[in-house]
């Protein structure tokens, strides 16, 4: 899942480096994400005090004020990876716009890092993510995980298609797709359809009480942790997948309306 822009508006860098010239350009990186952000703020702030907008116009036009920014910050990013391959600036960039890419853009801009980088404990892990996305993309048989005795297998490759949801009490955009689950759910599952929600990156105590309060009346894994989310690649929640009867992975990250239309398309109905 990519992030969007307001998620990426976190506390700038802080990289404590003995080359004073690379300590430079890092200050000069964060002002100019400093303005980035900076300006989409004030951008937002004018479109709030603008009483002639209908909410979905202002919703739109707020769209496309995050879409415009993060595609500065995008571009600000990459260019400053390619002209940093062999120092520290260059992977605090990659971990600014990491999210954005997509898998093969990703993979040619990692390969493209010095020696020194490629060893950096962050890129290892873009990299581990980048292999387990390739043996589990559409098309693939799924990975099969146990937490707490129970078995992803247990669900999953048993003869039904199965929409599996990776979720997070704590996350907005997870919350916001159980309504679309559901309605699929309540008018598909049978014989021949079922779902499944795995709670990652979560306290099972809040998992619970979440999918409780949001109508989580299928099946659930509680507490898988990473466990899933690194077998799968996955660096971003919501991540909705569709499972066929013998377990291939038909689609990945499903949102809105794209969920039920995948699923009507694999029953036939």
């Amino acid at each position: 899942m990519k992030r969007n822009f307001i998620l990426a508006v976190l506390p700038l860098l802080a990289v404590s480096c003995a080359n004073s010239s690379v300590e430079e350009k890092t200050a000069k990186f964060n002002d100019d994400i400093d303005s980035i952000v900076e300006a989409y703020r004030e951008d937002i702030s004018e479109l709030q005090a603008d009483t002639t907008l209908t909410q979905e116009q202002f919703k739109e036009a707020a769209s496309e004020v995050a879409e415009n920014a993060q595609e500065k910050l995008n571009k600000l990013c990459i260019k400053t990876i390619k002209k940093n391959r062999n120092n520290s600036l260059g992977v605090e960039a990659l971990k600014n716009v990491y999210y954005e890419l997509e898998a093969d853009e990703l993979e040619e801009i990692i390969s493209s890092l010095g020696e020194e980088n490629q060893e950096d404990e962050f890129v290892v892990g873009l990299k581990k993510g980048l292999a387990a996305k390739k043996t589990t993309a559409e098309g693939c048989m799924f990975v099969d995980f146990e937490v707490d005795g129970v078995k992803f297998s247990d669900y999953v490759g048993k003869g039904k298609y199965v929409l599996v949801d990776f979720w997070a009490s704590w996350c907005g955009p997870c919350k916001a797709e159980i309504p679309n689950i559901a309605d699929v759910y309540h008018k598909y599952a049978g014989e021949d359809f079922d779902v499944l929600s795995v709670a990652v990156w979560d306290k099972p105590e809040d998992s619970i009480a979440a999918a409780s309060a949001h109508g989580v009346v299928w099946n659930q894994i509680i507490n898988a942790q990473q466990v899933p989310t690194e077998l799968y690649g996955i660096d971003g929640i919501p991540m909705i997948m569709l499972f066929a009867p013998d377990g291939t992975i038909l689609k990945r990250d499903l949102r809105g309306e794209a969920i039920e239309e995948a699923v009507k398309q694999a029953l036939g109905r």
